[in-house]
């Protein structure tokens, strides 16, 4: 078979999206989140993350359920766009971007993973740190080298470990909660100032980071059954469970741990659990997150591995991501590809870098571009059918094209650059592609 196998239904597509957006990001933006509002009014910025996944969710649930193909951002820009000159640009764009920011995505997780390993192992040495990352980006290429049934499996099993880690941290912390903690607020904890404003940003980017993965199942739009109905259904699920575990969560651990603490802790979790039961538990909290660390590549890599495979299918991208596994019908080259790249990028690169890089430099094709298209398409397409179609629209993309703005222009002059830098170079690579294929069929003619 030379085709993409639809094996994954509800539970596995809920699944699948639940273990990339919790990941390792909640438990390492918590002090990041903390420390840029200054107190426990940071709480605002988790629920500008939840706003922004449910708005933006709307747009990739209509989306999915339309275009249920691999690749996701992909199939719908060249749709919204058109199949001929913006709809081909938008959809370049899109690719050139993923094999950038996708690696980079794993990276963060790996980064994370190792990080976070220092509270078992405090001996190890930054080289040692930079071993693990690689090595876990291999191990988990090892564990997508199979079939799309076993992989949904896998993820189910994942995601019951990822729930059942956070509901525990949450249960420990209202058990032990302490009210005046969590809801000590300073004389000038909501005076909206410009710096304000600029924290909320800042601390939004990182929530925001932490919600990533909603639309996971997009990617895997070729690969659902039932997409009309299961897209939509799993983007809501999995944003709704993952925004109450975030905001209980947060609560939580500002009703345990001073915030003035809590800001400048490297391990908050692990803190958290030895706080509240000693060194043991703190020990078996961080064998857990480290497992949800994994849990998150694990998707983030099945997912992203289908929008070059998706591109080089539809002969806008290099053939040779296009190729399937022979017996076990995935995008391998597409995978060892991007898995190459995330292994150097978490060799090379920050933590908190990379977070903010993702985030930015994705706002302008992808989140922006379809939102404002799926507009443009629905007023030139008034009387055109749609499986799904979202709830108070236009609504929800007003709000996502709003927040995405914000967040955009609330990021550091050098990461908007490097946005700009990206998209550019992207265009100018379309335009020389352009040209030597209009060269070629031109020489052809003759």
């Amino acid at each position: 078979m030379n085709k993409l196998i639809r094996g994954l239904g509800l539970t596995q597509a809920v699944a699948i999206n639940t273990i990339d957006m919790v990941g390792i990001g909640p438990f390492i933006v918590i002090p990041f989140v903390i420390g840029a509002m200054h107190g426990p009014q940071c709480i605002i910025a988790w629920v500008l993350g939840a706003l922004l996944a449910f708005a933006d969710g709307a747009v990739w649930a209509e989306l999915g359920a339309k275009w249920p193909e691999a690749g996701g951002s992909y199939a719908f820009l060249q749709n919204l766009y058109g199949r001929k000159r913006w709809g081909r640009l938008m959809s370049f764009l899109y690719v050139w971007q993923t094999i950038i920011q996708a690696p980079l995505v794993a990276a963060s997780g790996a980064i994370g993973f190792s990080q976070y390993l220092l509270y078992l192992v405090p001996s190890l040495t930054s080289i040692e740190q930079k071993a693990v990352s690689g090595g876990l980006i291999i191990l988990i290429t090892i564990l997508l080298y199979r079939n799309i049934t076993d992989i949904g499996k896998i993820s189910v099993f994942m995601g019951i470990v990822v729930g059942g880690t956070i509901l525990w941290l949450i249960a420990s912390g209202f058990s032990h909660f302490q009210p005046v903690l969590a809801f000590t607020f300073s004389k000038d904890s909501f005076d909206l100032t410009p710096v304000f404003f600029l924290g909320l940003g800042q601390a939004s980017t990182k929530t925001i980071y932490s919600f990533l993965g909603y639309y996971n199942v997009c990617h895997l739009g070729g690969e659902i059954k039932e997409p009309e109905r299961n897209i939509p259904r799993s983007i809501f699920l999995s944003v709704t469970i993952i925004a109450i575990l975030y905001l209980l969560m947060q609560i939580a651990v500002l009703g345990v741990i001073p915030w003035q603490e809590a800001k400048d802790s490297q391990f908050i979790i692990s803190l958290f659990f030895e706080r509240l039961y000693g060194h043991t538990a703190a020990l078996i909290a961080t064998g857990l997150i480290l497992f949800i660390a994994l849990s998150s590549l694990f998707a983030v890599m099945l997912g992203y591995s289908r929008v070059p495979y998706a591109a080089a299918v539809d002969g806008n991208f290099f053939s040779i991501f296009g190729k399937l596994h022979p017996t076990k019908n995935f995008p391998y080259v597409s995978l060892l590809i991007l898995a190459g790249a995330a292994f150097v990028f978490s060799l090379l690169f920050k933590m908190k870098e990379i977070i903010t890089a993702i985030i930015v430099m994705r706002i302008l094709v992808q989140f922006l571009g379809q939102a404002i298209g799926l507009l443009l398409y629905r007023a030139r397409h008034k009387d055109e059918s749609f499986p799904y179609r979202m709830w108070l629209y236009p609504l929800p993309p007003v709000v996502a094209i709003g927040v995405w703005g914000f967040v955009f222009c609330s990021a550091e002059v050098k990461y908007i650059l490097g946005a700009v830098a990206v998209i550019a170079l992207g265009a100018l690579l379309f335009g020389l592609r352009e040209w030597f294929n209009k060269s070629q069929y031109s020489s052809l003619q003759k």
